[in-house]
Formats: C-alpha cells, structure tokens, sequence
C-alpha cells in the first residue's frame, strides 16, 4: 500500500534551521498514527554539516535520503518526487516548522476535493522578530478562478498535490528557483502548467506552518522581491502565448498609478512599490529571452 503522504524537504547550507524542522516532522507524524507518512530529504549539495545532520536523524517512519549535487532547487524537487509514493505529495522547506496537526488537516483538505488538485496551506511568521515577508495569512478556503494567474496565490513553502497531477504536468523547471539562473517561480510555472491541464488549485488554511525565513533588514527584503520580480518576469517570457501571462502583465501595468494613488507602505526599503515589481519582471523577461538565445546559440 502507497504511503498516504510524501512528505518532501529540500535543503542546501540550513543545518540550524533544518534541526527545527526535522523535529517538528517528528511531532506532527506522532499526533498522527493512522497515517502512513514518508519523508523525502534532498540535500542541494550543502557545504555545512547538513549532511551530519540528516543522517543523524532516526525517526520512526520511513526516511529517503537523496543528494543532488547541482544547485537548484527545482532540481531538487525533482529527484524527490522521484521517489516519492504517497497518494499526496507535501512539500515545505527547511525554514519552516510544521503545525502538530498537519497532517490530518492536509489529508482532509484533499478528501473535500475531487480529482487531480493542489492545495497550498497557510503560512505564518515564524519569528516576530522577522519581516512580514514569505507569508501566506488568509484564514478561509480559496479556489484560484481557472483564468487566473495562479502568482502569490499559494506558495512553495506549503504545498501539495495528488501525486497524478506531477505526471500530468512535468518536472519542475530546472531553470527556474533557488539557485537557478532565473532566481525564482519554479512553484508559479508548475502551477500555470497545471492550470492548463485543468487542474484545480485551491488554498486550505488548515495544515499550517511557521516560516523562519530569518530576513530582518530591509535590504534583505528588497533583494527578495527583486529576485521574485525576476523570476516573474522569466515566467511571463516562458508563457507568452497564454492569454493570462498578457492579462498579468496587463494588470502591472494599470498598477503603475497606484504608486501614486494608493501607494504600498509595507516595504520600507522600496519607495514606488509597483514600479519595482514592473522593472524586475522586465529584467526577468529580457533575461529569459537573452538565456534562450544563448542556450540556441551553443547548441544546448
């Protein structure tokens, strides 16, 4: 019998902050004993002692230890969900800490839909201390509308899916995240792809986590959501064709007012917020385009 949850973790240099999350595994398993729950860690090529720490742990369901020496996080993903068996794949990262109830709570979530689906949970600040960054705080059910473009909607961070929708889909983007050339959306060109396929994305916000994300100074901030503009704006390249990538940046460029009109005073580091947004979604699209050409011109 197939595992009824794979759950998979990703890592590379967090040994401190993967401690917390390896034992907040280890508590949401035990509060649920009439699940089946696997683990799958993937260390990124981690230069710290994370590999000491991951083969130090010995919980009491099945752990499978992969190591993907290519940076990326997409790839990472991928050779975990090789090898993952659950009928719902979870996925979180290793700054974050899982709720006790987790797990009953995400296999309820998927019980209340039909077919092929990805759900993302709620994600909260773990650390006060931090910016209010990385955070996903809505506190009631949502269905992304089948149109719609599916960024910020869920996050990687906290998200999951029927284990059919991956062989719909595809691998995710090596191209794309943590460690990849375009920074960031590997989680958001899964789910455009998805969409396509006419799979339903909803956001449940009962199986929670704590993100740790760390980022306490603005220029942190600043340089996070640069690099999500970036990897945005590779998106919107990559999906051109799709009429909801032109709504999208349509819809970017009608905000631009806004920054006058009704301005974004949260990020303190960013003074026209939209504006920002738009010109790294830019860069983004350009260097897409520019990597394509290059890829074409050596033969890759």
């Amino acid at each position: 019998m197939p595992p009824d949850v794979s759950l998979l973790v990703c890592t590379r240099d967090r040994s401190a902050s993967l401690a917390a999350t390896l034992a907040s595994i280890d508590r949401a398993v035990a509060a649920a004993p009439a699940l089946a729950v696997e683990v799958i860690l993937v260390d990124n090529g981690s230069r710290d002692d994370t590999p000491r720490r991951l083969a130090a742990w010995r919980p009491l369901f099945p752990v499978h230890r992969l190591h993907e020496a290519r940076p990326g996080l997409a790839r990472a993903r991928n050779l975990g969900l090789a090898r993952a068996r659950g009928r719902i794949v979870a996925m979180t990262d290793d700054d974050c800490v899982l709720h006790a109830d987790y797990f009953p709570a995400l296999v309820q979530a998927f019980a209340e839909v039909a077919g092929p689906a990805i759900i993302g949970g709620r994600i909260l600040l773990g650390d006060p201390a931090d910016l209010p960054v990385t955070v996903k705080l809505e506190d009631h059910p949502m269905t992304a509308p089948a149109g719609s473009f599916p960024g910020g909607f869920v996050m990687g961070a906290n998200l999951a899916f029927t284990a059919d929708v991956p062989r719909r889909v595809g691998a995710f983007d090596a191209r794309f995240g943590a460690g990849a050339p375009f920074v960031a959306a590997e989680d958001t060109d899964f789910l455009v792809r998805a969409m396509r396929q006419n799979i339903t994305l909803h956001y449940d916000h009962r199986f929670v986590v704590d993100h740790h994300h760390g980022r306490r100074r603005l220029d942190e901030e600043t340089a996070l959501l640069a690099g999500y503009g970036f990897g945005d704006g590779a998106l919107y390249a990559k999906h051109w064709r799709d009429p909801r990538i032109r709504r999208a940046l349509a819809r970017d460029i009608a905000d631009l007012r806004r920054d006058l009109t009704d301005p974004v005073t949260t990020h303190g580091g960013i003074r026209a917020f939209y504006a920002f947004r738009l010109r790294h979604k830019l860069r983004g699209a350009v260097g897409y385009w520019r990597h394509r050409r290059e890829c074409r011109a050596s033969g890759r």
